[in-house]
C-alpha cells in the first residue's frame, strides 16, 4: 500500500529537468559579489513533494568579509537581483526575496557560508549544514511518506498559523526512527512531553537548552545546532492530533489517510469568517494572534470553551464549540470574608 502512495509522491525526471532547468536560469543571471548561489531545501535534499514547485535558494556570503556586518547581506543581494528580475520582498529574521520563473517559485535567501553551526548569525546560515546532513542518511522516499502524511492531517508547517512540523523536522524524524513505519510506531506512543536527541549532542537537553525552546511538547535536538529544538513551534494541538493520526494509520492502514483531510467544523460550533488582504504568510501569523485574542475573550466573559481551531485554507475561518452557548442572567461573585 505504501509503495503505491510513494510513486504518486516522487517527482519524474521531466520534473525534475524542468526546476533544474528555471533554477539555471536564475544562478547564470544572480551575481554577487563575494557570494555563491546553492541550491538549498528539499528540492536539494531530493525530499521534495511531485507537484510542489517551490525552490529555495541561498546566496551564501564569503564569511570573513561579512560576519561582523552580516544585517547588510540582505541590502546586497536586493541590489544585485533589482539588476535582472522582479520580485517580491519577504520579512524575516533577514529580509528575503521571492522569484517567479514559469510555474516555479523562488525564495531567494540571503545567508552567510559557514563550516559549523557555532559560526552562525542567523538561523538561516545553518541551512546548507542541513541539507548535507539529511543528504548522507539516503532517506528520501521514507521522508516524503511522512511528509505527505503531515501535510494531509494539517499539521505541516512551521509557519505561525499553522505551528506544525517543518520539513526538516520530519526530515530528522526519520533519519533519528530509521523509517517512515518506525517513526509513526513511535510517535504513536508519545505520551506528555517527548524529548529526543538525534545526534547526541547534550546530556539532559531540557536544562542546556535556552527555556524558551523547551516549551512545545516535542523537543528534538537538531543534530547540526545543538543549540536548537527543531519543533520549538509545534502546538500542543497538533502534537496530539499527529498521534491520534498515526495510531489511525497504523489501527488500518489506507492510501486514503494519505489524501488531504477536509476541515471538519462540528456540528453547532460558532464558526467567523475572516476577511484577508496581503501575503499569505504575513496575514496567518496576524490571524493566528487574533484568534488566540478572541479565544482568551471569550473565556474571560465566561464562555467554557470545549473544542477550537483557526482553519487557513481558501477561506480564513474561526470555529469554537462551549460547553454552554448561553450564560446565566445572573452569576455569583464571591467577595472577601466579612471576618
Amino acid at each position: 500500500m505504501f509503495q503505491d502512495v510513494l510513486q504518486q509522491l516522487i517527482p519524474s525526471k521531466e520534473d525534475i529537468l524542468h526546476i533544474q532547468s528555471c533554477a539555471d536560469k536564475i544562478v547564470s543571471k544572480l551575481k554577487v559579489k563575494d557570494a555563491k548561489v546553492v541550491v538549498g531545501g528539499s528540492f536539494a535534499k531530493d525530499t521534495w513533494l511531485k507537484g510542489k514547485k517551490e525552490v529555495d535558494l541561498f546566496v551564501a556570503f564569503d564569511y570573513k568579509k561579512y560576519a561582523d556586518k552580516s544585517e547588510v547581506i540582505s541590502n546586497l543581494l536586493k541590489k544585485a537581483l533589482e539588476k535582472n528580475f522582479k520580485f517580491e520582498t519577504l520579512h524575516g529574521s533577514r529580509d528575503y526575496y521571492r522569484v517567479l520563473i514559469g510555474d516555479v517559485t523562488f525564495e531567494i535567501v540571503p545567508i552567510l557560508e559557514i563550516k559549523k553551526a557555532e559560526q552562525a548569525k542567523n538561523i538561516t546560515d545553518v541551512s546548507p549544514l542541513h541539507t548535507k546532513w539529511v543528504k548522507k542518511h539516503k532517506k528520501q522516499n521514507e521522508i516524503r511518506l511522512a511528509k505527505a502524511f503531515a501535510y494531509a492531517h494539517h499539521v505541516y508547517g512551521a509557519e505561525t498559523h499553522v505551528k506544525g512540523f517543518s520539513g526538516y523536522a520530519l526530515e530528522v524524524l526519520v533519519i533519528y526512527y530509521g523509517s517512515f513505519l518506525s517513526f509513526f510506531r513511535n510517535a504513536a506512543k508519545w505520551k506528555g512531553k517527548t524529548v529526543l536527541d538525534p545526534g547526541r549532542l547534550l546530556k539532559n537537553p531540557l536544562m542546556e537548552l535556552n527555556a524558551s525552546k523547551t516549551q512545545s511538547p516535542l523537543v528534538v535536538v537538531d543534530p547540526v545546532d545543538k543549540t536548537r529544538n527543531v519543533t520549538a513551534v509545534l502546538s500542543g494541538e497538533n502534537y496530539k492530533r499527529f498521534i491520534f493520526v498515526c495510531k489511525k494509520l497504523l489501527k488500518k492502514p489506507s492510501a486514503k489517510l494519505f489524501e488531504v483531510e477536509k476541515e471538519k467544523i462540528p456540528k453547532g460550533a460558532l464558526i467567523v469568517q475572516v476577511s484577508m488582504k496581503g501575503k499569505t504568510d504575513a496575514v496567518g501569523g496576524k490571524l493566528s494572534s487574533l484568534f488566540s485574542k478572541v479565544k482568551r475573550h471569550l473565556i474571560l466573559e465566561g464562555f467554557a470553551v470545549k473544542n477550537s481551531r483557526f482553519v487557513f485554507e481558501e477561506k480564513a475561518l474561526f470555529w469554537f464549540t462551549f460547553k454552554e452557548k448561553v450564560l446565566p442572567a445572573t452569576i455569583v461573585v464571591k467577595g472577601p470574608p466579612v471576618s
